[in-house]
This record gives C-alpha cells, structure tokens and sequence, in this order.
C-alpha cells in the first residue's frame, strides 16, 4: 500500500521553516537578521565575560589562566566565523536565487502529490456509497418558471389558513351593538343595590365593589336566552402590612372561583346577584382573615396578651378582640368585626362593648375596615382614642365641680386634658393629663417641672379615689409658685429655700413647716432673709396672694452661743473670726411684715385711678390722667412683686446701713431719697467735717494722720483757715451717694457725687469751663464693714479740703501780674481732687499734685510731653517734701520753672550699667543721679567722683566736686576727689552772668571745702539760728580784718587761726559776725574794713541786684544776696542734712558797692588792681591756672549758666577729629579722662617695671620705662582728651640703649591718644600699652610698625591681603587664654602674647562686611627671636585659618629670619601678605565685627564691655542703638563704622 501523503502543514519542512506571505520560494531553513546574528554574538561574549570576573577570584592563578585562555581561543573562534559569514554574504545572491528556485519545485511537487492522494481516497472511500433521488421535474419546472405551486391538497387551506380578519369599521359596529345588547340585559334584569356602579365599554360590563372585588361580563349573542360571560375577576382586598405588596388570592384560586361562578351564570335567572353573593362572602372572608393575622402579628411582635389578645374567631363570621385588660370593668373592653348575619350583602360591622354611640362606631368602621388600608391597628387606635376622649370628658366634668371659671382644654391625639393650676398660667405649667392607649389608665404631669413630686400621688388619685384631688391641686399650687419665685430670683442676688436649718423653730405661725412660705437669702446680705408668705385667694383659688416679712437673723453652732443684741440693728454684723467648730444654725431676732402695695409702689410708680365721668377738667389738663403707658407684660413664671421686694431690699439695704454708719460719724444727711421720675436712689449728705477734727465718736477719722504728721517733723499738716474753710463750704452744692454696678466686674459700687459751684483757679481742660464742676469718687460696697467706707469718703474729702488750700491761695498769686507766674507754667486741669500743671519752654510736661492719704502729705507725680522728657522725676520725693513743708504752690512752681533746663540737661548724661569698670565682669553705673533737695543734686560717675550741683536763679547753677565734705576738711571716702575739675567747668563759665573770680593769692591760704560751701546753702550753717548765719566752725576771738579807710591794703588778712582755737580746724574764709550771732544792725568791731570782703564770698552780678524770685528773694534793698537758693526756703530747711541757709544775709558794713576784678585769663586791661604792688594780667593768670589746677580747687562752686550746663551735659562729637566715636557730652569724656588718669597713676605705682618721677606741674602724670621718658595730660584747650608726650633719655654709659626716632615716638603719642585713651574708657588698654613700652628697644621698634600699620594701612602698598589691629583688652572671639576683657599683652619668661585682629581687605568689587575676620595669638620670644601663633594645652583642634595662619609663622621661622634683626614684623608682614582664604571657613557668628585698619573694631562683653581689636570697644554709654558691632566667639563679616577707638 502506497504511503498516505501527508497535509503541507505537517511536513517536516513546512514545521521547520517560516515562509513569508507573498513569498513563492524561501529558504528551507531557518533564517535570521544579520544585525541580530551580532548582537547575539555580543551579547553572549559580554555574558561569558561577567561570569568569568565572578568566577575567576576564588580560582588559582594557574585556573585563572586557563579559563582566560579558553575564554580568549572561544571569542576568538566565534569572531572568526562571523568574519567569514560577512565576506561569504558578499556573493549570496546567487545563493537565494538557486534556493528559491528549488523551493519552487518541490512545493509544485508537494501540490501535485497531494492532489493524486486525493482523488484516490474520493474514489475508494467517500464514492462508494453516494446515490442520486429521483428528481420531480414538473414542479421544478412550475416552480422556476411561474414562481407558484398550485398542486398542494385543498383541505389544507380550508383547515389551516385562517379566514380574511374583519376591518376596524365593522368591529366599531359590532362592540356598539354589543353595547347596546349589555345595557338592555341590565335594564330589563334585577341588579343589586351594591352593584349599581358599572361601566359599560368594549362590549363589557365591569362592576367594582369597593374594598371588596372587581368583576368584568359580557354576553355572546344578542338572544335573550343567551347566559352571562364571566371574562375576569379582581379581588381588591388587600393586606398592606403584613402582605409586603403580594396578592393576597392564588392565581388557582382565582381561576376556580371563575369556574366556579360561569357554572352557576348558566341557565340562572338571577345571574348578578349569585356573582355578587359568592364574590361579597369570600372576599369578607379575606377581610376577617387579614385583620385576625395582622391582630396575631402585632400581639406577637408589639403588644403582650395585657395589652390584645383575640377572644374569639369565626373565619367569615367574626373577630372579637379585648383591649384595656388591667383596667378592672365588669363588661371589659373589647371590640367585635362581624359581618351583618340579618343582611349579607352589607359589608363588616364593628360592635363595641361597652358600647359607643352610632356615630363613633360607623367612625371607627370607616377608618379602619371600609377604607384603602384594611389595618387592626388603626381600628385599635381609633377605638382607645374615642375611649379616651369619652373618659376625659367624664374627669373634666369632674374638675369643674371645684374649679369654677376655669378654661379646660381637650385635644390633641393622643386626647390631653390640661387643667390650668394657677392664674396666669403657662400651658407649659398646666397639668396634662392623658390615658395610656396600653394599660387605659391616666397618667399626669407638668411639662415644665417634670421632676415634680406631687404629680405620682396625683396620678394615683385619678386612678382610684378622686376625693383627694382638691387638696393636690392646692399642694401642686404652692409647690409651682415656690419654682416661680426661684425662677423670678434667677437673675437677682438672691436665693430661694423652703427651709432654714433653725436650732429652734420659731414661735410665729408664718415660719411653721409647710409650703404655705419661701425664704429668701440675700447674696449681699447675708443676716437679713425676705419671708414670702403665700396664700390663695378665697374667690378664686388659682390666684396666689404674696405677702413679705423682713427677717434678721443671726447664726449660731448651738444653743448654748451667744447673741449680741447688735444683731438687732440694720447695720450687718462683721464677720466674726471663725471658730473650731462652724455656725450652720439660724437664730430669727427680729420679722418685719411688709406692706405689699407700698413696698411694690414708688413715688414714681403710676396708680390707675378711674376719674368720674361728670367731674369736669380745669385749668386745661391739670386734672386730665396722664398719658396712658404701655403696660408691661410679664410672664407667667415671672412675679413682679417678689422681683421689685428683693430688688428694692437688695438696694435700699446697702443705703440704709450707709446712713447708720454716717449717723454714727455725727455726718448729717437727709436720709434716703428718691430722685426725679423715679431714675435712682440717693442719700444726701448735708455737710461732711473738717479734715483734721475728731468728729467721730469711735474715735476714728483723721485721728491717725494727725497722729502720723506728729511724729514726723519733715511733713506738716496745711492749717486751713476758717475764710479758706468758709469759702470751700459756700462752693460746695451738694454731696450725693448713689449705687451703681460695674459692667465689666459686675460688682456694686458708690458713686458719690460732689457738685461744686465753679473753682477759684481757671483751667485750660475744655470739661472745666462751666460754673458746675462735678467730682465723683466710686468705692466698694463691702457690706460688712461700713465704717470703712465712710473713714475712705473722710479721706478722699481731705484730699480735696487740703489742695484746695493750696489752691486758694495759688489763685491770688497768679492773678497777680508782678510775679508773672501765668509765663512760667499753665494750669492744664484742676478738678478738685489733682492739679495738673504744665510747664517747660512749650507747657507740654506736667506736674500732677494730689494729697496721700497713706503719707499724710502731697504727692506729685511728672509726667513728660511729645517733643520732651520730665527730669523733675528723680527729685519727685525732694519737692513734695519742700511742698509738705512750705504748702506754697507758687514756690513750687518757681522751682520747677527754674530748675526744668538744668534738669532736662542732666537727663541727657547716660546711666546705662558698664562692664569692665573697675573689673571686667562688675557692671558699674555711668551716671547715677542722687538728688537731695529741691535745688541740690549729687551725680556719681562710675561710684567713683561725685559732682554737686546747686540750682540758682537768673539760670545759674553752681557745681562743687562731692567728695569734698562741707561737714569737716577730710574728704568722703566713697568718693575721690577731681583733680582739674574747677579749670575745666571754668572753661563755661559765662563772665557777663556770674561775679567775679577769685583773686590769684588765694593759693597762699587754702580754703576749707566747710566754709567755702556756705556761700551757695550749705549744711555749714544748720547750727547757725541767728540772723547773720554766722558759721559755728569761727571762733570768737579771731582777729578781724583792717578797716578799708587804712591805706596801701588791697588784700584781705591771712586768715590764721588764734592760739586758743583748735589747730586742727582750718582758716574759715567767713569772718565772725559777733559772739553770739546778733543782728545785722549791730556793730560789727570785727570787720576788716580795709578791703572789699574775701574773694570766695560771692557779689554781685554787674547787672545789679537780682531780681526777686523764690531762688533769689529780696526782703530789703540794704541786703546783697549771693545767686544761691531761696532763703525763705533755707531757713525752713534748718533741720535738713541736705540743705543749709545761705550767709548771704550777713552784710558787710561799709562794704564798697563797686565789684572786684576778675583774675580770669583773658580780662580787659581795664579791670586792673588799682591799689600799689597790685598784680598784673600775667600774675594773675598764672595764679589762677595754678589755683584751678589744685587739689581743692573743684570744692570751690562754679557757676555756670543753663545754656552752658546744657552745653556740658549735650552729646557732642569728639573735639579731636581723629578720634571717630559716637557723640558723647563733653563732662563725660573730662570725667573719663580724669578716671583714665588716675587708673595709669595707680597702674604705675603697682608696676614694678614703671617709675614714677614727680611732676611740678599739677595733673600731669610723669613716668619713665627702659630708656623713655612718658608724660602724659589733659588737653589744656577742653580738657577732654588725655595726651602722652614721649622723650627719648639719654643713653647710659655703661648700658647701651635703642634709640627711637622721633617719627616712631610720634606714632606711639598718636596711638595712645587714638586707641588708647579715647572713648570708652577702660583702664586695662592702659596696662597694655604701658606693658609694650616696657619692652626692649628693637622689640618696641616691631610693635610702633605695627601701629603705624594699622593707623595708616596705605603704607603696606597692594601686596598686603590683610589689615592689622593689635588689641589692648582680650576679646570674646579670641581663644581663652586670657580672661574676656583684661588686658591682653602678657610678659613673662622673655616672652610676649598679644592679640592681633586681622581683616581681610575686600576684592573683586566685595563690601568690608562681606570681609572675614580673624583673632589670633601671637606670642614672641624674645630671647630665641621667634614668632608664633600660642596654642592652648588642650587638645582642640583649630579652625583652618588659624591652622594656616599658624602654619606660615612657622615656615617663616625656619626660612625668613634674618640675623640681627627682630622676627615680630616681618613674621606679621608675612601673614598679611600670604594668608590665603581657605574653602572650609566656617560661617561667622553674628557677634563679631571686623573693619578695615584704620577704622575702629569694636570687640564687646554684654552692654559696653568689650575688648577693642585696637584696645578699646564701643561705647558703653550711648544708647544700645547706637552701639556698634561687636566681635563674638568667632570670625564675622562686617567692617566696624566707628572710627579708630
């Protein structure tokens, strides 16, 4: 047998090839992309290359080799191959061609084979078998030519085919003709009444029974005899709660009453009513069936066999539920649906036992069987709804029995009876009674007060015995109307309670337990009770009658406590202390019954009174009622009367106790009153007392001030005189106490209000132009404790009684033009109680002045203006006790008028605390202001010197140095005296303000500081009483001086002391005035009449007298007065330590009138001497330079105007221009340089490298280091800056010195003056550069390089990257080598450290700020020349700068030294000129500045200390905003814009 050709797809061939569509001949075998071939390739070296580096590290090296190798010899041979794949594709062509043409042929072959196979498995399989039919040409031929077959059988259409269908016109006409066939049957037939509505349509007759069923008939002929078609049956009958939208009937079901019912239509001559009678039975079946299975499921689910229960069911008959079983009835409560047994085609009926009436009944069937919602539920509900009404009916005619004209109310569903208790009555407030549709009892309550108690004992009642009623109704009344007072008392201090814990009930009937009462608990008052007696009124029993008691009671812990009979008064008692064992007992001492309609009506209050009709008005209205008001309407719950009573008890109880207590202080009033249109009460106060009498008869009052001002002898109680009183008493109009309540604290305060007419002294405060000035004091009400109250309004009189006897007199003096007091001050405002004064250049500071209670005396308080500050608060205690002591308002004004410059000058010095004064870490005031007296003030600088300053009149103030003692010579060891204080305030000095200077022989008799003090106030004369002030320290047998008759004497006589006085007491310059301190009018045998009194006495101005002022007064044109303080003023203050009379009052006898000459340099010529041997100019000037230089000297006052005060005490810029600080007055840079001065003295008497050399010249500090002599001076021309003058010595024979050139000593002056001792000022630069000019010569030459370099960094050229500042105090940002702010140069061992900032000059377009900043260390040993930067022992790894700065000194030891020659500036040149920036700086902290040499660098501690790069910091005394950058603990960014420092 041949072989089976196989299908092409299964050949070997076709499975191993791809032929592409379209493609005849393709290769046979498996063909692939030649850019794939190489990735393949690639891919799989890449791969053999990634395993090999995994592999090859756990391998030997000879494995390693091995694999490499074959790796190499596979890659090799692959590559290979591929080479001769490409060069053999080059010549493929011929190749595809040949293979195409082959794979041609064999599929030609394929094709051929294939087909042979077939037609030999057809012939010899399928063939076989197959067969031809006989085919029936004549009906293919009938069918494909005529396209018809007429040969089927006949019976098929007669049997198969329906007949042609009627056309719409004639159905038309057949359904109207049926119509008319149905209409005819149903007139001629009998029809049922329930089935009398019909609808004919479509042939058919549809009847519809409502609730029931729905029917369709028709008739099939129009023969008579023709039955009824039944066509469809709809039962309506529906179960909408239980039957979850299902129909209620089977499908079955329906179809066998439709047979059924079509059975009995046949040959029945009463077809409509056999159809209504089986449809009407079954579907009332359905009906009963659906409401016993709803009654099941709502006892089962709902409801419990108490509540329903089915008593009886017949299914199609009746269903008979019970309901209200727990109510005990003798027929029970139930209802029956039943249908009609007399008439079937009646629908269900619902019987009621016991029985309703017709109406209720037929109700409650339609509701819930004869409607749309066939529901037990409804028929339930409805049912216990008419049940209930029935019985609330029944009970309200009950309650009308003993409630007449009471309006019930009975609604709602479930049915509510509401039966008001009280009249008016909230519906809220009414009893609501209903009856639980369960269980069919009644059930009561009271909507708003649900929590009642009498409500379940009411609810009982109406369940059982009724006869109670009447009596609950009245318990429940009382017991609302005691909720409607705690109601009514929400909002009022006051609370309700029905009981009092009474120890022993009272004997009255009102207070006997029961609800017939309510107390009430005042919150203010907590010894008085309200009683509110309650009671029904007889007529009407609702309406409630309210009568008030007034109680007072007292609390005690037990019978045994006893009352005090004070318990009785109005007045409540003081809390007493408490004691072991708490009072919660009530003890009533005392009830007041009320009067209800006067209690309840005011003077205000209007009273509707009816006028008769007949009466005729006269005189046009008068008798005519007044306007009708609107009434107001209170609620329900709300009682007036009990508000108004509390309200008015609250408030008149205060007020009463208040008149009690004014009555007890003997202060008469009128008793309380009602105002006008009733707006308040008030009680008048008729008259209060004089301030000062013991008006009290507790002995109370101002007893204790007077007793305080008695035991203090600084402050005085004002004398008020009787006109003064008189007057006071006629302005006064009246003097109200009112009530009122603090909004914000709510707490209840006096207004006491008094009405003045006018005042005696004008204001300029717009409220104080019209004659009634108003004055209102507001205090507590403390409720307990009256007495205070009064003692308080006793105390505020006397404010007002004590100013305005200041006041009064005040008021004549400034209507008094001559003393031109409207120009120095204004009065802003004065109400009686203050006084505002304004004054100044612009009236805008003010002087507030008021009486203290609590001092005794008067206050006053300063307050500054817009443009300016008010100075006179730091000697606020010194005037008001100069005011306590003279009570003159015209004094004090003058003094606040003449001393407001100097003081607003004062103001202006700083008193910020500074550091490093005397030590670095010890703040130290600038500035402290110490004021003594009105005109006299003590200024500490730096707790170090003090300066005294006296204010004068005509603007003058003298200034003394304070630590010269004006009590004995010695000197006050607080304080250190100022040299050169007298030559630089003389520098001021106005010479055409002040008298003459001193003559220049004043320096061959030191004046004493005691003597010399007295001239201007000093304590000198406090033991001095009589009218010449002569001085205690002058003993009676000193020699006076020569008469000025006697010839040739120009000059005073020594002032020697006699043998017998004490040699210790000096020479006073006051000659004695007499033994015993006589008058001026007697003869003075001691005076030296032979020349005009002793220079330092003071004389007179040029001008003339001065012209009278409380500074200066004038009694007698005789006397000449020195420019000191007030002498009126003195002479009040004798007893003072602070202050002294001046002796100015002595008058020189024969005294010549024309002044002295002034030794001032820079006098005219023509105030020569006139007397032989006198000096000239040029004596005289260096005589007094040489006195103003002494020690002493500043103990002398100077005078100085205000303008030059102001001058003196002004920040100013710095006279010497070189130095850039901030602007600072120029008495503090004199005292800074003074204290500079005297620290370098100290410093170089604690040096032992230093010597001292005396110095001839006063204030000149000379000393000498190794081979330099140093001076060094204040400034003669301002004395505000301090100089050193540098001189080279000569060489010694046996040591040779360096030798300085004059340029490096001129750098080394100028360095001291501009770094050193410039502002601020702090002693420890000073160590520093002493300690620099104590090095060696070559040394010393290194470091004024140095200096030069930072004072003119041009002379570096452009190689330097670095600016250089040496720092003379150790700075925060420096390594702690050195404590923060000492000085910062240290010898020791031949070495040196000192601390350089260095500031890297800005390039490249950068900013200084943008500049880092660098501190470093430096130490040189001088003995091994070497520099280098100090490191710490610690090992602390530097920051890179540092490391690098560090790293270029080192490398310049080893290769740049040069023989002979000091290492210090070259090393510093090399750092400045090298020192790269490095990339790892870290970023600056803000606490340290930098700035270019040249410009200072301020290196600060906290507020002024700091150590300055260049020695000094910022300055400490200006304001903090004026403070300049400071250098932290690190470098920062940001040049300094101060100057050099």
């Amino acid at each position: 047998m041949a072989p089976t050709p196989l299908p092409l797809e299964q050949m070997p061939g076709a499975s191993a090839g791809y032929l592409p569509a379209g493609q005849e001949g393709g290769p046979r075998i498996n063909t692939m992309s030649m850019s794939v071939l190489i990735d393949f390739i690639i891919q799989r070296t890449y791969h053999e290359l990634m395993v090999l580096a995994e592999l090859l590290p756990r391998k030997t090296d000879m494995e390693r080799k091995v694999e490499i190798y074959a790796y190499a010899a596979r890659t090799r041979h692959l590559f290979t191959r591929l080479n001769a794949l490409v060069k053999w594709g080059n010549s493929v062509s011929k190749v595809d061609k040949s293979s195409q043409i082959m794979s041609f042929l064999d599929k030609q072959n394929m094709l051929f084979v294939e087909t042979a196979d077939m037609l030999a498995r057809m012939s010899r399989e399928t063939l076989v078998r197959a067969r031809l039919p006989n085919f029936h040409i004549p009906a293919a031929v009938e069918v494909l030519t005529t396209g018809t077959y007429n040969r089927l059988p006949t019976c098929i259409r007669e049997r198969i085919v329906p007949p042609d269908a009627i056309t719409p016109a004639e159905k038309k006409q057949t359904l109207l003709r049926l119509n008319q066939v149905i209409q005819h049957r149903l007139v001629t037939g009998k029809l049922l009444p329930q089935m009398r509505e019909f609808r004919i349509r479509n042939g058919r007759v549809t009847f519809e029974v409502k609730h029931e069923f729905s029917v369709a008939l028709t008739v099939m002929g129009d023969s008579p005899n023709v039955p009824w078609r039944l066509l469809d049956i709809d039962i309506l009958v529906e179960d909408k709660e239980t039957g979850d939208g299902k129909s209620l009937v089977h499908s079955l079901q329906v179809n066998y009453i439709h047979q059924l019912i079509q059975a009995r239509l046949v040959e029945n001559t009463n077809a409509l009513s056999e159809v209504y009678n089986c449809l009407h039975y079954f579907c009332q079946s359905l009906q009963l069936e659906v409401l016993y299975t709803q009654t099941l499921r709502l006892n089962y689910e709902r409801l419990d066999d108490n509540n329903i229960t089915v008593e009886e069911y017949v299914p199609g008959v009746k269903l008979t539920v019970s309901y209200w079983r727990d109510l005990k009835s003798e027929l029970g409560y139930r209802l029956t649906v039943q249908s009609d047994p007399s008439e079937i085609g009646r629908p269900l009926a619902v019987v009621h036992v016991p029985s309703l009436g017709a109406k209720e009944s037929a109700e409650v069937a339609d509701r819930a069987v004869r409607s749309d919602h066939l529901s037990m539920e409804r028929l339930i509900v409805h049912t216990v709804y008419i049940r209930s009404v029935s019985r609330l009916s029944d009970l309200k005619l009950e309650f009308q029995a003993f409630l007449k004209d009471v309006d019930f109310n009975l609604q709602g569903t479930p049915a509510i009876l509401t039966v008001p208790v009280l009249s008016p009555c909230l519906r809220a407030e009414q009893i609501h009674i209903t009856i639980d549709t369960h269980t069919g009892m009644f059930r009561c309550h009271v909507p708003k007060h649900l929590d009642c108690p009498i409500t379940d004992d009411m609810q009982d009642c109406l369940n059982g015995d009724r006869s109670k009623l009447p009596a609950l109704l009245s318990e429940l009344r009382y017991w609302i109307t005691h909720r409607r007072c705690e109601k009514t008392l929400q909002h009022l201090p006051a609370t309700a309670t029905e009981t009092l814990p009474f120890l022993t009930l009272p004997e009255q009937e009102l207070l006997q337990t029961g609800r017939h009462k309510i107390y009430v608990k005042l919150h203010r008052h907590p010894n008085i009770i309200l009683v509110v007696q309650l009671k029904e009124k007889s007529a009407m029993p609702n309406e409630m009658e309210y009568t008030f008691h007034l109680g007072f009671v007292v609390f005690q812990k037990d019978e045994s406590d006893v009352v005090d009979d004070s318990a009785k008064q109005l007045v409540s008692i003081v809390t007493q202390p408490p004691s072991e064992i708490p009072k919660l007992y009530t003890k009533l001492m005392r009830l007041i019954e009320f009067d209800t309609f006067v209690a309840t009506h005011g003077p205000g209050t209007e009273v509707d009174a009816e006028i008769s009709p007949h009466k005729r008005k006269s005189n046009g209205d008068i008798l005519a009622p007044p306007a009708k008001q609107q009434k107001t309407i209170f609620p329900a719950y709300f009682i007036p009367e009990l508000a108004h009573v509390v309200a008015m008890c609250d408030e008149k109880i205060p007020f009463l106790n208040l008149a009690q207590t004014l009555s007890k202080h003997r202060i008469p009033h009128s008793g309380l009153q009602v105002e006008a249109n009733a707006t308040s009460l008030v009680l008048k106060i008729l008259a209060l007392p004089k301030p000062g009498s013991n008006q009290a008869a507790t002995g109370t009052g101002d007893s204790k001030p007077a007793a305080a001002s008695s035991g203090t002898s600084s402050t005085a109680i004002p004398k008020i005189e009787s006109h003064v009183w008189d007057d006071l008493m006629r302005r006064v109009l009246s003097i109200s106490v009112r009530s009122q309540t603090n909004k914000n604290s709510q707490v209840r305060i006096w207004v006491v209000e008094f009405v003045f007419y006018s005042t005696p002294l004008q204001s300029t405060h717009q409220k104080e132009q019209g004659n009634r000035r108003t004055v209102y004091l507001t205090y507590e009400q403390a409720n307990h404790d009256f007495s205070k109250t009064v003692e308080d309004l006793l105390n505020d009189w006397s404010k007002i009684v004590y100013l305005y006897t200041l006041v009064h007199d005040f008021s004549e003096q400034l209507r008094n033009k001559r003393l031109s007091l409207g120009d120095m001050l204004v009065v802003k405002s004065y109400s009686y109680v203050n006084l505002l004064l304004g004054y100044g250049p612009k009236k805008e500071v003010t002087c507030n002045i008021y009486w203290s209670v609590q001092s005794h005396g008067f206050r006053l308080t300063f307050v500054g203006g817009i443009s300016a500050v008010n100075a006179h608060s730091m000697m606020r205690d010194q005037l008001a006790q100069h005011l306590n002591q003279q009570h003159s308002l015209t004094s004090i004004a003058h003094i606040l008028h003449e001393t407001y410059n100097p003081m607003s000058s004062i103001a202006k010095l700083p008193v910020l605390p500074l550091l490093g004064i005397p030590r670095p870490q010890v703040p130290v005031l600038s500035f402290c202001m110490l004021p003594q007296s009105p005109c006299l003030m003590r200024l500490t600088y730096q707790a170090v010197y003090c300066l005294e300053l006296r204010f004068r009149a005509n603007r003058l103030v003298s200034i003394r140095d304070g630590a010269s003692s004006r009590f004995e010579r010695n000197v006050i060891e607080e304080f250190t005296p100022i040299q050169g204080l007298k030559a630089f305030l003389s520098k001021y000095v106005d010479e055409s303000a002040v008298y003459r200077g001193r003559a220049p022989h004043d320096d061959d008799n030191p004046l004493s500081p005691m003597g010399m003090e007295d001239n201007f106030g000093g304590p000198s004369s406090v033991a001095g009483v009589g009218a010449g002030g002569s001085s205690p320290f002058l003993g009676a047998g000193m020699r006076g001086p020569q008469s000025p008759r006697d010839s040739g004497l120009r000059f005073p006589a020594p002032h020697t002391p006699p043998s017998s006085s004490n040699p210790h007491t000096p020479a006073s310059p006051h000659p004695s005035a007499g033994g015993g301190g006589g008058s001026g009018a007697q003869s003075h045998a001691n005076f030296n009449l032979t020349s005009p009194p002793a220079p330092h006495m003071p004389h007179q101005s040029p001008g003339g007298l001065m012209p009278s002022s409380p500074l200066n007064p004038q009694p007698s044109p005789h006397m000449v007065h020195s420019p000191g303080p007030n002498t009126l003023y003195m002479q009040s203050h004798q007893d003072s330590p602070f202050t002294a009379m001046s002796p100015a009052n002595n008058n020189w006898p024969g005294s010549p009138s024309m002044p002295r000459p002034s030794p001032r340099p820079g006098q005219s010529p023509e105030h020569k001497s006139t007397g032989g041997g006198g000096q000239g100019v040029g004596g005289a000037d260096r005589g007094t330079r040489g006195t103003l230089n002494r020690p002493w000297a500043g103990a002398v006052p100077t005078l100085l105007t205000h303008e030059a005060l102001e001058t003196l005490c002004r920040p100013s810029p710095h006279p010497n221009k070189d130095i850039n600080v901030a602007d600072m007055s120029p008495l503090e840079r004199f005292l800074g340089c003074v204290y500079m001065r005297r620290q370098l003295h100290r410093n170089i008497q604690s040096e032992e490298t230093l010597t001292a050399l005396n110095s001839t010249e006063p204030g000149v500090v000379l000393f000498k280091v190794d081979g330099l002599q140093c001076q060094v001076m204040l400034n003669p021309l301002h004395m505000q800056s301090l100089h050193l003058k540098v001189t080279q010595l000569p060489p010694m024979p046996d040591k040779p010195t360096f030798q300085l050139s004059p340029d490096d000593l001129l750098v080394i002056e100028q360095y001291f003056d501009t770094r050193v001792a410039a502002p601020p000022y702090r002693p420890n630069a000073l160590h520093s550069i002493c300690r620099l000019l104590n090095q060696p010569g070559h040394v010393l030459k290194d470091f004024v390089q140095i200096m030069r370099l930072e004072m003119k960094p041009e002379l570096g050229g452009d190689q330097l990257k670095w600016t250089v500042q040496m720092c003379m105090r150790m700075p925060p940002s420096a390594l702690p080598i050195v404590p923060i702010g000492n000085a910062c140069v240290v010898l020791g061992r031949m070495k040196i450290l000192f601390f350089l900032q260095i500031t890297r000059i800005p390039y490249n377009g950068k900013d200084w700020k943008d500049s880092p900043s660098l501190v470093l260390p430096i130490v040189h040993d001088i003995g091994s020349n070497v520099t280098q930067v100090a490191e710490r022992r610690e090992q602390i790894a530097p920051s890179p700068m540092m490391a690098a700065a560090s790293q270029l000194l080192r490398r310049f030891t080893d290769f740049g030294v040069q023989q002979n020659q000091c290492s210090l500036f070259p090393a510093i040149t090399d750092l400045l000129t090298n020192l790269q920036l490095t990339t790892d700086l870290p970023p600056p902290p803000p606490n340290q500045a930098i700035g270019p040499v040249g410009v200072g660098v301020g290196v600060g501690v906290g507020v002024g200390v700091g150590v300055g790069v260049v020695g000094s910091s910022p300055n400490p005394m200006m304001p903090m905003q004026q403070l300049q950058p400071q250098v932290g603990h690190g470098p920062q960014l940001g040049p300094n814009p101060g100057g050099p420092q």
